[in-house]
């Protein structure tokens, strides 16, 4: 299964039956957000790690995942901190980052812990000391709040990108009909891919009683959307599909709102996601 904290917010279609719960997991997950990024940030020399980390589960995959790849490409992680979620003051935990040295601190977290991490780095002079932010789990959402004055040259991974192309940039003036000024993630991306992957099964079906089915049926179907395009589904329930590898813009180069990413590579779907076989997946061992 899937490593990720996972919702129906991450676009899960769900069943659950007397011997196992089958599901799709669409979008994203620690282990490519971790290598990603890290693989990146180590080509551009950051070779030593310090981690803050959310002190949950999510945090905990994450810094494993990206500490895997660091020690992978003959880095260094030279430490830790784990902070509570929803953490108002970071100084403490900031002050540790700060006396590692280490070139690279690796924001295991993500939302308003990773903002506030990231702005209060900027008070302690973390960034101007030479230290880099490496965000691994970063929306636009995210850059918005905290501008691009403070994320400039933030390098991050993400499967979607509003304004990546026409057909993302139409899909989002629709959405944001209802919307007005705000700008979809890729969380809301893949819920409608998964939502509409779903309906197609259910059709071909003509029943939406029968779970097990339902999610069946979508892992034998080629996915087929004008967010993601043609993708997959392995028996593990892991969708499969490109990742993109953006940095945050300098301010001067933003035209326009939500103008905030460049794209420095693209990950093709058969590298960007856990071979299974690495998974262990209970439900389909055996």
């Amino acid at each position: 299964m899937p490593d990720a904290k996972k919702t129906l917010f991450f676009s899960r279609a769900r069943s659950l039956t007397a011997n196992a719960t089958l599901e799709v997991h669409w979008t994203y997950d620690t282990w490519m957000l971790a290598h990603g990024t890290a693989g990146a940030v180590m080509k551009s020399g950051g070779d030593t790690w310090f981690f803050l980390t959310a002190d949950y589960a999510f945090g905990h995959a994450l810094e494993r995942d990206a500490a895997a790849v660091v020690l992978a490409n003959g880095g260094k992680v030279i430490g830790s901190v784990r902070h509570p979620l929803n953490t108002q003051d970071f100084s403490s935990f900031l002050v540790q980052a700060q006396h590692s040295k280490a070139k690279i601190i690796g924001l295991a977290n993500a939302g308003g812990d990773m903002r506030n991490a990231i702005k209060q780095g900027a008070d302690f002079g973390l960034v101007a000391g030479g230290q880099r932010f490496a965000g691994l789990l970063v929306t636009v959402v995210d850059i918005n709040a905290l501008g691009l004055q403070a994320t400039q040259g933030l390098v991050l991974t993400d499967v979607w990108y509003w304004d990546m192309n026409d057909v993302n940039r139409e899909w989002t003036k629709r959405w944001q009909t209802e919307r007005p000024g705000k700008l979809p993630t890729n969380g809301h991306a893949g819920v409608y891919a998964a939502v509409l992957h779903y309906l197609k099964a259910v059709a071909a079906l003509k029943s939406d009683v029968d779970g097990k089915a339902i999610v069946a049926r979508m892992k034998d179907t080629q996915s087929d959307d004008p967010l993601f395009g043609k993708g997959t589904i392995r028996p593990d329930g892991r969708k499969i599909h490109p990742a993109y590898l953006f940095e945050a813009k300098k301010p001067e180069e933003s035209k326009y709102p939500g103008d905030v990413y460049k794209l420095r590579d693209t990950i093709p779907a058969d590298e960007a996601f856990r071979p299974m076989k690495d998974g262990h997946c209970p439900l389909i061992s055996g």
